[in-house]
């Protein structure tokens, strides 16, 4: 395992540790009077170990099913770690005032239920977000891109959310779309039980759909994904290139996780640079080297904007463009948030977008 992944698990176990603290140190001030003191103990011990043994079962794959558990007990945790701070803050501030341990004890789970609210709110309720560029090659005509990423389809996202997806493109008249990857949420198994291909299939536009694959798509079941994926009417392009018309070429490119992928250097020898060049690829890791190439648009997902907040400080830190839009060198660079989710049905600090580009070519 990559030295990376062992400084993800120990920041986010002690992470977890925190979180516990300000949790049982919150219920100890605003309902410890309910429990005795021997109660209160006994309720800190068990958070302690129960919280703890999940996670450990879960990294050292133990019990790898408790891995969906994992994350509704972190971003819970972290939730109430926020409304703690709040409420310390409102304490401090107003105590001399109106506000009283007992007021607190009934704001802490209305706020907690707010934030729940918003965050399934932000998670299944899309924003369109348009971008104008103007490419510094000719183009026949202006072009209307529509770019979606992200699905993770699955037992908890999946025809409903594809049939509105299908509604928006069609609302905004776009003439190509772009899925660059994580389509499925690791498998087809949700997929098929819940028939939603028919749902997949609704996603069509006058130049095409074309989708490359994510990590999520490569952990293992990446032939049947990219086979039910095509069968929905879907271009799958593994590190391929097409040419649409002559008029513009696409570049599909396989998820980072094929470490023995072409470069898209290597990619675009066989096709003429003279024409417009637009890039899937699912993770926005070599911005600085395609910015270098004569690719004049990107489009990336997998970030998620970090999903829950403050994750998208760090993936800010991360990569060179976590999220949103730059012109950086020669082309155009693009990294949505994504249409779905991945885990848990919530996103605090970013919202479900679907991204709409309206294109020119140069004067």
């Amino acid at each position: 395992m990559e030295a990376r992944y062992y400084i993800i698990f120990a920041a986010v176990f002690a992470a977890l540790q925190l979180f516990l603290y300000f949790f049982n140190r919150t219920l100890g001030w605003l309902y410890g009077s309910l429990l005795s003191q021997q109660g209160r103990y006994a309720f800190v011990i068990l958070s302690y170990i129960l919280a703890n043994s999940i996670i450990l079962l879960t990294i050292f794959r133990v019990y790898p099913s408790l891995f969906r558990v994992t994350p509704y007990i972190i971003v819970l945790l972290l939730y109430s770690t926020f409304v703690s701070m709040a409420l310390g803050i409102i304490w401090w501030l107003a105590k001399h005032y109106f506000v009283t341990p007992r007021l607190l004890a009934w704001a802490y789970p209305m706020a907690m239920l707010g934030l729940i609210i918003v965050s399934v709110y932000n998670a299944y309720t899309p924003k369109v977000v348009h971008y104008q560029i103007t490419l510094d090659k000719p183009l026949n005509k202006p072009l209307r891109i529509g770019v979606a990423s992200d699905f993770h389809l699955g037992k908890l996202f999946g025809a409903k959310q594809l049939d509105q997806l299908a509604e928006i493109f069609n609302q905004q008249n776009v003439d190509l779309i772009l899925l660059p990857g994580d389509i499925m949420d690791d498998n087809v198994d949700a997929y098929l039980s819940q028939q939603m291909q028919p749902s997949l299939a609704k996603l069509k536009a006058p130049l095409g759909v074309y989708a490359t694959l994510g990590n999520h798509d490569f952990f293992g079941d990446q032939k049947r994904i990219a086979q039910q994926i095509k069968q929905a009417g879907i271009n799958v392009l593994w590190d391929q290139t097409e040419t649409i018309n002559n008029e513009f070429v696409i570049v599909g490119r396989n998820d980072d996780l094929v470490k023995d992928r072409p470069s898209t250097a290597q990619l675009i020898q066989s096709v003429d640079t003279r024409l417009p060049i637009f890039v899937l690829d699912h993770r926005p890791t070599e911005i600085e080297q395609i910015s270098q190439l004569p690719v004049d648009l990107l489009v990336a997902g997998h970030t998620h904007n970090g999903q829950i907040f403050p994750a998208n400080l760090i993936t800010k830190l991360t990569y060179r463009l976590a999220y949103g839009y730059e012109k950086i060198g020669n082309g155009h660079f693009i990294v949505t948030s994504g249409y779905g989710f991945w885990g848990i049905p919530m996103r605090l600090g970013s919202q479900s977008e679907v991204v709409i580009i309206d294109m020119k070519g140069k004067p």
